[in-house]
């Protein structure tokens, strides 16, 4: 995979997620891309249920056939009682056990997952145009609050937001067409690629509805109580656990958050100290808050990276942002790799890393695309960050 030229040392295992059969982006493409291996997961099993040796078995060999491996789980889904510890809640907990352990057997040693409430990722734009005229996925603040207050019209939503915000989303919510009501009320929660679930509007109300006694305190209880009994499981198998930062990485619609700032993660590794309660550092996530120091937090929980997406985001005086190009944006990528490097040798060890939310570019525009996972915009985030690590590796002494 690296010519002799590079040297010593441990690298990234370069991977790209990949979404089963019905991906537009094939396995071979990835092979083509200069992965090694590929993240993925079962989709097609519905949200609770425990993951059997057979469907894994199955989705493993399909992969191996191509010459890649998959070594990483994105994700194993916490259903949705889990988290608010509604009636029953248990037994999805003793299914996500029983998940661990047939992962194990199957040789599947890292598993990522997250604690957003209702929705995963939320973005309000798929098709955000950039200067290059390439698409890219983007944030709007104002789009977001005119959407919560003037057609989901939340209950107690206004208190959420202050008179300027909700000024100027009423401002673009009368600017909307019809058209361009339905498809934000899509892209917010029809479900994205990975989402966990998608909803109507109704569905959507009920489902925030099951959070309104549950303030962030409370749902991070419900979090270590979920660590507390499946971290157990994970040292038995030598699993490791890796929990993905929230996006964006602070409340909306009212919702908790928990796994935003270094405080949160602090907690979570407080709570359960088990090295097997790792961590997977999204930089896109976490640096779409300015008060997230990422070379600083992969320095502080270096033991406990086992999985990384490398992003870009952009973000303004309004609370928008958008995914730049991988080297572009307000992460400091060179910092954020020079700190990876340095902790992989530090720990004698590879971890795997993919280009994450590349945009929509060259031939792909003409395509029919999961947003954020086109070919060959993650196919050029992927170079740019091999290329930063060549010459980090070569700068080490």
């Amino acid at each position: 995979m690296y010519p002799s030229y590079i040297g010593t040392g441990f690298r990234m295992q370069q991977t790209m997620r990949w979404f089963g059969p019905a991906d537009p982006v094939s396995l071979s493409d990835i092979k083509q891309a200069g992965c090694s291996a590929v993240v993925t997961a079962l989709h097609h099993i519905t949200n609770g249920e425990a993951w059997a040796k057979e469907e894994i078995l199955k989705r493993k060999n399909e992969v191996e056939k191509t010459g890649l491996t998959w070594n990483v789980v994105e994700s194993v889904p916490v259903h949705e009682s889990i988290k608010t510890q509604a009636a029953g809640f248990q037994s999805f907990i003793d299914n996500y056990k029983q998940s661990i352990k047939n992962l194990s057997d199957c040789g599947i040693k890292i598993i990522t997952y997250n604690f957003m409430p209702v929705l995963d990722w939320t973005r309000t734009d798929l098709e955000y145009i950039v200067a290059d005229g390439s698409k890219a996925l983007r944030f709007e603040r104002a789009a977001y609050i005119a959407f919560d207050l003037f057609m989901l019209k939340r209950k107690g939503a206004i208190e959420n937001y202050s008179a300027k915000e909700i000024e100027r989303a009423e401002k673009r919510f009368n600017g909307m067409t019809e058209d361009e009501k339905l498809t934000l009320q899509k892209n917010i929660i029809a479900g994205l690629p990975g989402s966990e679930e998608s909803f109507t509007l109704l569905q959507f109300q009920q489902a925030l509805d099951a959070y309104q006694t549950i303030d962030s305190n409370r749902l991070r209880q419900n979090l270590i109580y979920f660590l507390q009994e499946i971290i157990s499981i994970a040292d038995e198998c030598d699993v490791k656990m890796v929990i993905h930062p929230d996006d964006p990485p602070y409340s909306i619609f009212g919702l908790p958050r928990v796994v935003s700032t270094v405080t949160d993660i602090e907690a979570i590794v407080a709570a359960v100290p088990s090295l097997n309660n790792g961590l997977c550092v999204c930089t896109g996530s976490f640096g779409v808050r300015s008060d997230n120091d990422l070379p600083a937090m992969i320095k502080q929980f270096a033991d406990r990276i086992n999985f990384i997406h490398l992003r870009n985001t952009k973000r303004n005086e309004f609370g928008d942002f958008y995914e730049d190009n991988h080297l572009e944006g307000d992460v400091d990528m060179y910092a954020v790799i020079k700190e990876l490097v340095q902790l992989m040798q530090q720990r004698k060890c590879s971890i795997p890393v993919r280009p994450d939310h590349g945009h929509q570019m060259l031939d792909d525009l003409y395509k029919k695309t999961n947003p954020g996972y086109s070919a060959i915009g993650r196919l050029r985030g992927l170079a740019e960050i091999r290329g930063v690590e060549l010459g980090i590796l070569r700068g080490l002494k």
